[in-house]
């Protein structure tokens, strides 16, 4: 039933599965699509493909697995008026996303005190489960958090107001509402800005290894054995609560409004509606709180860079959200109209000219940040027209799983991945041993081929490639 239309993309047709309501694209090659046939992925773009009110095509990235209801890596597109919102066509982890540093230092300068400087990092900045921050926000100030994101951050001291314009959405989505994230939530998150958590997230000082186009990435600020660093953070127990929340609120409202879904878990409500409004409210707000929370990594890795190397100024190349649902303007067949974009292990990937993107980069386009697995290589790409056309301007989030947690930690031992890791010169600290053979490479999709999908479909374009 599946249909190859060329080496990048196949198409599920609406016959595939009753109900269907438009077509699914998953963008693969022949490779990542055998992987993706693995499990439930498939159905997943074929079940989202049957909620009313959406546009285009339901869609899956390259680094497309099973997910909760939406496949990790899914994109689809609601008409305002008479399409839903689905909580699970976002995630747990709201504005789970990736923001790049770039450092002053060459490898060359860092790599005699790398140990070092790896320990004040993992001092300084708390990781694992449930683990709490170095600030401690009082209760009635984190309504200033899920309000403000990272303007709230630079306010407060950390952080420069230059930062701000580097970030998706700069920093802060308006539509917040404080008063609709519940107390639980907020008893989850008040403490936990400027921590990674666990699971994938992390923190790495990487090296530019190349850079293909050096025009766009010396207007990014990147240029070949230049020390940087990534991070993959989220909005923590907060973000995942407000999920929860609402993810229940929709499954008791979906028969108020005669709403039938073919997964429980893509139970979703009228974007119009009050208890969509309430939960795109109560997202932003967690959209909000990740925003902030990556700004105070990025204050304490800059104190981290300044004591162990003298200097600290390290500058914001870009922040961008993969879990998310947003409101903005695409072409829908022969007419542009406003949608609400789900995007779900999908990163945003505007072209030059947008209008959402800060003056700067305006003329180049947005940066696409694309992690790989631990040990393995990053890259930065660029935003297209293509993918304008043909995703609502999505690409890809990463690598994607291949391996369950539990099979990769079944397969290797901490000390075998240490030593394996250390025996390519890369340093490792982690809160938890078991957390990171979970996240082993080979647990992973190969990053290289995912982004080869991504260039080659024209959806996104390679700038730089960095390695830990």
């Amino acid at each position: 039933m599946l249909k190859k239309v060329d080496n990048y993309r196949y198409v599920i047709p609406t016959s595939y599965k009753p109900g269907m309501r438009l077509e699914g694209l998953i963008f693969a090659n022949d490779e990542l699509i055998r992987q993706i046939e693995k499990d439930q992925t498939m159905d997943q773009v074929a079940n989202v493909a049957t909620l009313p009110g959406l546009v285009g095509r339901s869609l899956a990235m390259p680094d497309a697995h099973q997910g909760y209801g939406f496949c990790i890596g899914g994109v689809a597109a609601a008409d305002l008026n008479d399409g839903v919102v689905s909580a699970g066509g976002v995630g747990f982890d709201i504005n789970c996303g990736v923001r790049l540093l770039a450092s002053p230092f060459s490898a060359g300068e860092v790599r005699p005190r790398l140990e070092q400087l790896l320990n004040q990092l993992f001092r300084d900045i708390p990781c694992g489960t449930g683990r709490r921050g170095l600030l401690n926000v009082a209760k009635s100030e984190l309504d200033q958090v899920l309000r403000l994101g990272a303007q709230w951050a630079v306010e407060q001291g950390y952080g420069k107001e230059a930062d701000i314009a580097h970030i998706e959405e700069y920093g802060k989505i308006p539509q917040a509402e404080a008063s609709l994230v519940s107390h639980r939530a907020k008893e989850r998150g008040h403490d936990q800005l400027g921590t990674l958590g666990s699971g994938n997230h992390f923190l790495e000082v990487q090296i530019v290894e190349q850079v293909f186009d050096s025009e766009l990435g010396s207007k990014f600020g990147l240029h070949p054995e230049q020390v940087v660093v990534l991070m993959h953070s989220g909005s923590r127990g907060l973000g995942h609560q407000v999920c929860t929340d609402y993810l229940d609120l929709m499954q008791e409202a979906m028969k108020k409004y005669g709403i039938a879904v073919i997964d429980r878990q893509l139970a979703c409500v009228p974007i119009q509606s009050r208890e969509g409004q309430d939960y795109l409210a109560a997202m932003a707000a967690a959209a909000n709180f990740a925003f902030a929370n990556r700004q105070m990594i990025t204050h304490w890795t800059r104190n981290a860079f300044e004591r162990v190397l003298g200097n600290g100024d390290l500058t914001v190349v870009y922040d961008v959200c993969h879990n998310i649902a947003k409101r903005e303007e695409h072409q829908v067949g022969d007419r542009k109209k406003e949608v609400l974009v789900h995007r779900k292990g999908a990163t945003r990937a505007f072209p030059k000219g947008h209008r959402a993107l800060p003056m700067e980069l305006r003329d180049v386009g947005q940066p696409v940040l694309i992690p790989g697995s631990m040990g393995t290589c990053s890259y930065v790409l660029v935003g297209t027209e293509q993918a304008m056309r043909e995703t609502f301007g999505s690409s890809c989030h990463g690598a994607g799983r291949a391996k369950s947690r539990t099979q990769a930690k079944r397969e290797t031992t901490a000390d075998q991945l240490l030593q394996e890791l250390k025996g390519k010169g890369i340093l490792v600290k982690g809160q938890s041993r078991s957390g990171l053979t979970e996240e082993k490479p080979d647990a992973y999709k190969d990053v290289s081929r995912v982004v080869e999908v991504v260039h080659n479909a024209g959806i996104a374009r390679t700038i730089a490639v960095m390695k830990g």
